[in-house]
């Protein structure tokens, strides 16, 4: 641990000439990395001035240094208090921030300041992208869950797992969900060739897809099935993830929050949800990015790396332009209970979507469908929603009847991805999805 801490430090204060961080002002530098918290609350307000593309990569460095900064002045203080860590001369010397106080309960340590430092480092992975310290954030997590794992048997709290979270109530919440009689149903096969696949998408159609998982770690000895499996690989539950709050991304009160992953769980995922309001989605998130040890549970799947056709005009969205090339298939993560939902939409990259726990019920429309599912516009504040339709396409029908009639005539296919299947969807095909249980998904995106 301490070793990492003084190359961590080392890291924040000498800087390259070529560090994007020399553009901040001089005056705001020299704070850094003595005084971290007006950094990150300057940096932070600079964040919410711009478009987040759009933000100098000067602020977000700062953003993601200062954090770091105090995160280290947390560990160094909680490890001063720790009857089983020792700490050498120079750390107690070093000056610390003055939110890094902590202090010893009756003798045992507790070790709040931990969870403090998962949050200032996961702040600063999810309101900054980490800006180039992706090492040294993981370095540091990779120090606390060490500390949290040996060091347990000295104190309060460690990596808890509740009593019960051996796996994910999916029978209780298929009993809520409405489960489709599948009518139109997309042509599947067991693990195509390559050279089959590609011929595959030569014809722009969607493809279930068997028996391609069946060597990811999680889908079996490293079980994403299990609940305890999954608060192990964040701190305990202590890592933070963005959260979407409600049904639908277009519904009038969704929202988004950052909580702890074990929040996350107690609230949404372990207990039984009845408002659909209250549903609670960690949606399109890179957590891979964020947490790399979940990434070596699963694989990008070989079909990523086939050149896909071109891309007709026509496939896209009416805000949509052709994707830049991609280096690399882009991998989200989709997780949350029965009842969450993706509005009916359509994305300018290919897509394949594996189910990895539970099942969902998908529905698809070819871009020639577009004229009948009443693309969204330009809304307030300037978002331009065309990529996503006005209708619920699992709508009552008399609603549906009454404001959008041509959506009754659309053609579409549809399936039920089950755990251990994935479904091609190619670019431009209009996706409607819904979480018909406990729900873990991966898309991979790739042109």
């Amino acid at each position: 641990m301490q070793r990492v801490l003084e190359q961590t430090y080392s890291a924040i204060s000498v800087r390259e000439e070529s560090d994007p961080i020399n553009d901040c002002p001089a005056s705001v530098l020299a704070l850094l990395p003595a005084h971290p918290d007006p950094l990150i609350a300057l940096a932070h307000s600079k964040l919410h001035t711009f478009p987040f593309a759009s933000v100098p990569t000067c602020w977000r460095r700062l953003y993601t240094d200062a954090s770091i900064a105090k995160a280290v002045a947390l560990i160094e203080q909680g490890l001063v208090h720790s009857k089983d860590y020792a700490t050498s001369p120079s750390t107690s010397k070093r000056k610390r921030s003055e939110d890094a106080d902590q202090s010893p309960d009756d003798g045992v340590i507790e070790d709040a300041w931990v969870d403090k430092a998962v949050k200032v480092l996961d702040m600063a992975a999810i309101m900054a992208g980490a800006a180039g310290r992706e090492e040294i954030i993981e370095a540091l997590l990779s120090e606390l869950q060490s500390y949290l794992v040996h060091a347990a048997p000295l104190q309060k709290k460690r990596l808890r797992v509740d009593k019960g979270w051996d796996s994910f109530p999916v029978a209780r919440n298929m009993e809520m969900s409405d489960v489709p009689h599948i009518q139109h149903p997309i042509q599947s096969a067991a693990a195509p060739s390559m050279q089959a696949f590609e011929m595959h998408m030569k014809t722009a159609q969607p493809l279930c897809i068997k028996d391609v998982l069946t060597h990811w770690p999680a889908m079996h000895e490293r079980p994403w099935s299990s609940p305890a499996y999954l608060l192990d690989k964040t701190l305990g539950g202590r890592r933070l993830i963005p959260v979407e709050i409600g049904r639908s991304y277009t519904d009038v009160n969704w929202g988004q929050s950052i909580i702890t992953f074990r929040e996350f769980m107690e609230r949404y995922m372990m207990c039984q949800i009845t408002d659909p309001g209250k549903v609670g989605y960690l949606a399109q998130h890179d957590l891979f990015s964020q947490i790399p040890s979940l990434r070596n549970d699963i694989a990008i799947p070989d079909y990523c790396y086939i050149d896909s056709p071109p891309l007709k005009k026509s496939s896209l969205a009416a805000s949509e332009k052709p994707s830049n090339r991609l280096d690399e298939p882009l991998l989200n993560a989709w997780f949350g209970p029965a009842g969450t939902v993706s509005p009916l939409h359509t994305d300018p990259y290919h897509n394949i979507l594996c189910q990895v726990v539970g099942k969902k019920y998908i529905r698809l429309y070819s871009p020639e469908q577009t004229d009948k599912l009443y693309p969204r516009g330009v809304e307030d504040g300037g978002v331009d929603m065309s990529n996503t339709s006005e209708v619920d396409a699992e709508g009552a029908l008399n609603e549906l009847e009454a404001h959008y009639p041509l959506f009754r005539q659309a053609e579409y296919l549809e399936t039920i991805l089950s755990e251990g299947e994935s479904l091609y969807i190619p670019a431009g095909w209009w996706h409607y999805v819904r979480s018909l249980s406990v729900s873990f998904s991966v898309s991979f995106w790739w042109n």
